[in-house]
């Protein structure tokens, strides 16, 4: 990865609080969802804790991604003329193929890229740094503080409320330290203990149904043929005995590329499949990509797994795709189950329920609002994406769908407008939709 860059520096999130000090808003977890989160509700004034597991600089592992409904919440936190500045990929279209090698190429909007709306590709340590930074500038400027290094070790409440967490600082054994707020946000990603909390411990709820979980893999490479420049695609390959999964391979700039593999860990479990031997297989072995990787170098110690909770629908499940809320505290982002479940991409999706999160804390209102709220913004888009996933786990249907694609503009330009458009997203809703489309 590149060096001597500012995000390769550490970030002063001056002194630690007493301990029983109070607080209107505790925020666990410092990635896009929980630093949109403390932002947003510092920028209205509130006094936040924002606590942070990890010490900056930080890597997080992730496909990098990071889509257009991202960039107006960066824009708003006032980070994106920042983020502009510094190296990172312009996506300006994505590439998919299918298990017989068919390709089709789906460019995003003109008007939305030619007005750098479309969307970015860069290192989560560089994007999460620049948001970090900043909640921390405007958390501390708003009477609030920034922890950096602390684990939470019990997340409070008194009759089912939750009031406040103890933290050991440095880790679970370091020194211990309780705060107390009136609303707790659980931003911490898969293993948040706020969502245990509220999930499994308090409701009694499935915090992980395999089935809706996502193992990924990652690793970063230099020099792979295709990947150069600092704008173009993002690819999405439907690999034959990688399926059901995808391999992907997403430029960061300046000749990095983040090239990794995910799938559904309950058919994981099934097929007994481990994921970066998988991976090294397809770059050793497979036709589509021997070549392109055979004067290419994995950067040494970038090779990470972590797991991806999809926000796909949950039969009889009432709180649709999870519950993210108790009296108390709510939950947002991979805390909240809201990676799109075909994709993967959950930064924009954090950054939204960060957003609302905030904006329910302001307005005191009650934890079932932001669930109904939550998922009418999101549910549509989400339930449309578990509907693709499931069709992707057919290699006929991928290898058809691929085809006919290649050659129909038409449906090319429908996959843009899906990709662009929550008003065409809700054309899948429409069985004649899609068999005029692809049939005629």
């Amino acid at each position: 990865m590149a060096s001597g860059c500012f995000w390769d520096e550490p970030i002063e999130t001056g002194p630690i609080p007493a301990t029983d000090s109070n607080f209107d808003c505790i925020v666990v977890g410092g990635g896009p969802g929980g630093a949109a989160a403390a932002s947003y509700l510092a920028m209205e004034g509130k006094k936040v804790l924002l606590i942070e597991k990890g010490v900056w600089p930080r890597d997080k592992v992730c496909g990098d991604a990071v889509g257009g409904k991202s960039l107006g919440h960066v824009s708003a936190l006032g980070v994106k003329a920042k983020l502009e500045s510094t190296t990172h990929f312009r996506v300006t279209g994505i590439v998919f193929s299918s298990p017989n090698g068919s390709e089709v190429t789906v460019p995003l909007p003109e008007e939305d890229v030619e007005k750098m709306e479309a969307g970015y590709s860069l290192p989560r340590q560089q994007f999460d740094w620049l948001l970090f930074e900043r909640a921390t500038e405007l958390v501390v400027e708003n009477g609030g503080h920034v922890i950096q290094g602390a684990t939470v070790t019990e997340v409070h409440d008194v009759d089912g409320k939750i009031t406040g967490v103890e933290i050991g600082i440095g880790g679970k054994r370091g020194e211990k330290r309780t705060y107390t707020a009136p609303w707790t946000i659980g931003a911490g990603g898969y293993q948040c203990p706020v969502a245990r909390k509220v999930v499994k411990d308090l409701a009694g709820e499935e915090l992980v149904d395999r089935m809706h979980y996502c193992g990924g893999y990652r690793e970063y490479w230099s020099g792979v043929k295709g990947c150069e420049g600092n704008a173009g695609n993002i690819e999405i390959h439907f690999v034959d005995g990688v399926i059901p999964g995808y391999f992907w391979l997403f430029p960061l700039g300046e000749g990095r590329v983040n090239v990794g593999i995910g799938m559904v860990l309950g058919l994981m479990d099934k097929q007994k499949k481990k994921l970066k031997s998988l991976q090294a297989s397809v770059i050793a072995n497979h036709p589509s990509f021997k070549e392109r990787f055979a004067d290419a170098e994995m950067i040494e110690g970038t090779g990470k797994g972590w797991q991806l909770p999809f926000g796909s629908p949950r039969k009889g499940e009432k709180n649709q795709p999870r519950r993210a809320y108790s009296p108390g505290a709510l939950l947002v982002g991979d805390a909240a189950s809201l990676v799109d479940p075909f994709s993967g991409e959950g930064v924009g999706n954090a950054l939204v329920s960060g957003e609302m999160a905030a904006r329910h804390v302001i307005e005191n209102k009650g934890g079932q609002e932001y669930q109904t709220e939550l998922w009418e913004a999101l549910g549509p888009e989400l339930t449309n994406s578990f509907k693709m996933q499931k069709m992707s786990r057919r290699k006929w249907l991928l290898n058809w769908f691929v085809g006919k694609a290649s050659r129909k503009p038409v449906i090319q330009e429908m996959m843009t407008e899906m990709i662009a458009s929550k008003e065409a997203q809700e054309n899948l809703h429409s069985k004649w939709f899609l068999v005029k489309t692809l049939l005629f």
